[in-house]
């Protein structure tokens, strides 16, 4: 049944060829008619003449093309260009802003670090008056035993 099917269908295909090939001739056909009725003879040095300015004329073309595959070639040059002084400017203003921020930080921190020095100064102070007071304890609880054994041996006398 496949092998009935393919030689279907491969006949299908020789009649759509030798079709296409009718028309084909048909077509060239119409084509010679056409030109015997309407050709022109002309010259040889109107024939290269005629060919010449064809020749300039698909030259002018492709140098129109040309012109305007540069043209939208500069365009986006121009508008890169364009994007890219944006992004510089908004770079700088960012880098400007930034530069704002550190000192704004920097400024910040030094007066952090005075207010740490000023804390720092009067911890000291205290931290001496401690120590002072606390010599002073130690000097008072000595009088306080010299005293206390100084009494207790009297009144055991």
């Amino acid at each position: 049944m496949a092998g009935k099917e393919k030689e279907k269908a491969g006949g299908e295909r020789w009649k759509a060829a030798i079709v296409n090939l009718s028309e084909m001739s048909a077509n060239l056909d119409s084509l010679q008619k056409i030109l015997a009725k309407k050709a022109v003879f002309v010259d040889d040095d109107t024939f290269s003449k005629a060919s010449l300015i064809a020749e300039q004329a698909r030259n002018i073309k492709a140098l129109e093309q040309r012109v305007g595959t540069l043209e939208r070639e500069l365009d986006a040059a121009i508008a890169a260009a364009a994007r890219a002084r944006s992004e510089k400017r908004q770079a700088e203003a960012a880098q400007r802003a930034a530069e704002l921020r550190s000192q704004d930080v920097t400024k910040e921190l030094e007066n952090t670090t005075k207010v740490f020095e000023l804390h720092m100064e009067e911890l000291r102070r205290k931290q001496e008056e401690i120590s002072k007071k606390d010599g002073e304890i130690k000097v008072l609880e000595a009088i306080i035993q010299t005293l206390s054994r100084n009494g207790s041996s009297t009144s055991e006398d």
